[in-house]
């Protein structure tokens, strides 16, 4: 993608047609990609019928653009598939606000995935992980003897732990294999593995084998992505340093609240899946693992937290980091068939499920930090009900051709923005 393409000035004033033909040129997408932004991205009945099943018809959401990101000196256009208003705006705003120190920076680690095998009726629970772990050599080459195309990309089964859990059913065995997934999420490959071992883990064990399947907790797959910000930057202004250490330090002030309660965590990190699973939908991404594996994350080994971390540097600037499971796969899925995913990551330019994986999380990270500097300076529902405003015009009945007239007129009258100043404005609007 061209040097500064990301900035993208004025993008909210054209057309939505404008908008896709400055995307297409920008990313060099093909004709048939930029038809499925066109065409709502909709599936045909013959493709969703081999999805899912029962299929009865498909489902309609927005694809917005966040712009202004730049993400180990690369620029990205992130694509949303949302219903909120607020989000898109919120991300874009703040990652813009982290250019002087260069963007997001990514540390991600490798595309492990873990796959359960769960052991019960062992006589001996300590023995059957010791038989268990002296044979761990054969029952990874096992495992990689089902995949050979994983391990000729450079992936495969790493490792084979052991863990014994008490529970109300006794003490279960309960048998790790950490697969190395590359640009695929994972789920079958890990899967097939688990089953194709089973027998060999019963007859090492002693025990008998219940479920072999893959964790969304992956704790060896985790995106962590950081960035700084410096005082002008967060400034209402943009250069206003004093403004902008004011704000630095409400938005840490908002922050320990997180990281301490969980009752607030829990909108918080809500605050941060509003960019990711939009991302994930964009990209025919299984987002009910993602969000899953996050806000299991959020709480592993500790009371439940936040999922990004906020603090100030010594020479003022806000750093912020997100450390947060991320099993994301460009291989297979529904990315492969679904024509408005193929399109979307066609736009992001991606090139392995790492580069979406950072994506996602500076994404995430950009709009926790939009929602905490809204809820430490104005408040959150100024600027969402001001976007949510078309919306709740539409709700009240307004005709199409009224819709912006009475926006116009609220927005206009100084009031706060409420369903009852929209259902006046509509009524002054008719008598008029």
């Amino acid at each position: 993608m061209p040097v500064d393409s990301s900035r993208l000035k004025g993008f909210y004033k054209l057309s939505v047609s404008e908008r896709r033909s400055l995307l297409s040129e920008i990313a060099g997408l093909e004709e048939d990609m930029v038809e499925a932004w066109a065409s709502n991205g909709e599936l045909s009945e013959e493709v969703a019928d081999r999805m899912i099943e029962n299929v009865i018809g498909t489902y309609s959401l927005p694809i917005g653009v966040a712009t202004n990101f730049i993400i180990d000196g690369e620029h990205y256009l992130i694509p949303f598939v949302v219903e909120e208003a607020s989000v898109v705006a919120a991300a874009s705003n703040m990652a813009k606000r982290c250019h002087s120190n260069g963007g997001f920076v990514s540390d991600n680690d490798e595309p492990v995935m873990i796959g359960q095998i769960q052991v019960v009726g062992c006589e001996d629970p300590i023995a059957a992980r010791d038989a268990i772990l002296s044979s761990k050599t054969e029952l990874i080459g096992a495992c990689n003897d089902v995949d050979p195309i994983l391990v000729k990309f450079g992936g495969g089964c790493r490792d084979v732990e052991v863990r014994i859990i008490d529970t109300e059913s006794g003490p279960m065995v309960i048998v790790h294999i950490l697969v190395d997934c590359r640009d695929a999420m994972g789920a079958n490959a890990v899967n097939t593995m688990a089953e194709t071992i089973a027998p060999k883990i019963e007859e090492l064990s002693s025990g008998t084998v219940i479920l072999r399947i893959i964790s969304n907790l992956a704790v060896h797959r985790l995106a962590k992505v950081s960035a700084i910000f410096t005082p002008e930057e967060m400034s209402d202004n943009g250069k206003d340093p004093q403004n902008g250490s004011n704000v630095i330090d409400g938005v840490i002030q908002a922050y320990h609240f997180a990281a301490a309660d969980p009752f607030r965590a829990t909108t918080h990190n809500k605050g941060i899946m509003n960019a990711i699973s939009p991302v994930a939908i964009a990209c025919g991404q299984d987002w009910r693992a993602i969000e899953s594996g996050a806000h299991s994350y959020a709480a592993h080994g500790r009371e439940y937290s936040s999922m990004t971390h906020w603090e100030k540097d010594s020479d003022g600037n806000l750093v912020g980091s997100i450390e947060i499971p991320m099993a994301v796969g460009l291989v297979g899925g529904a990315v492969r068939i679904h024509p408005g995913a193929q399109a979307n990551v066609a736009l992001l330019g991606l090139r392995t499920a790492n580069d979406l994986a950072k994506v996602m999380a500076a994404a995430g990270l950009a709009q926790n930090l939009g929602a905490l500097r809204a809820l430490a300076t104005v408040g959150i529902q100024a600027g969402h009900m001001k976007l949510h405003l078309m919306n709740m015009v539409a709700a009240a009945g307004a005709a199409e051709h009224e819709v912006e007239k009475v926006a116009a007129m609220v927005r206009e009258s100084g009031e706060r923005i409420t369903m009852a100043a929209v259902e006046s404005a509509i009524s002054s609007l008719r008598r008029q």
